[in-house]
């Protein structure tokens, strides 16, 4: 009869639903797509080095007439970093200053999160991971606009 009241614990302890953590790994979920945005506006591809973790998996929906679209076109942290180094050189693809940077967070979790960028090239999905304590980016699924 012992293992019943221990049987309940354990069961409670794997069905109980994950609890939010605080504001501060919500900031830091937060600060890491700001990061990687900001870091590819601003021609700062050190702020893809803090927030993006090396292992990167990102993949990417392109359309050119937002109707049809191809892909998933693949991306490593190298070709981020890279594209952080060069894409809007000179302001040439937009002001950083006005571009669009909307940063939703829906869940955060002890170790896992997941968030949503709203940018000028379109919406990101992400999830992160908590890692020796900083929130790193791990994925992205990314498209191009829609049609409106």
């Amino acid at each position: 009869m012992r293992r019943l009241p221990l049987l309940a614990a354990l069961l409670f302890a794997f069905t109980s639903p994950a609890v939010a953590q605080g504001p501060d790994d919500h900031r830091g979920v937060r600060d890491a797509v700001l990061d990687y945005v900001e870091g590819i506006y601003q021609v700062q591809p050190e702020r893809i080095a803090r927030s993006v973790h090396p292992t990167l998996h990102k993949q990417g929906m392109v359309s050119r007439d937002a109707k049809t679209y191809r892909g998933p076109m693949p991306m490593t942290y190298d070709q981020l970093h890279a594209l952080a180094a060069s894409w809007n050189k000179d302001n040439a693809q937009v002001d950083p200053a006005t571009a669009t940077k909307v940063v939703e967070v829906f869940d955060v979790q002890d170790a896992t999160a997941i968030a949503k960028l709203t940018a000028s090239w379109g919406t990101d999905y992400f999830l992160l991971a908590k890692m020796d304590g900083k929130w790193m980016i791990m994925q992205v699924l990314w498209q191009t606009p829609m049609a409106e």
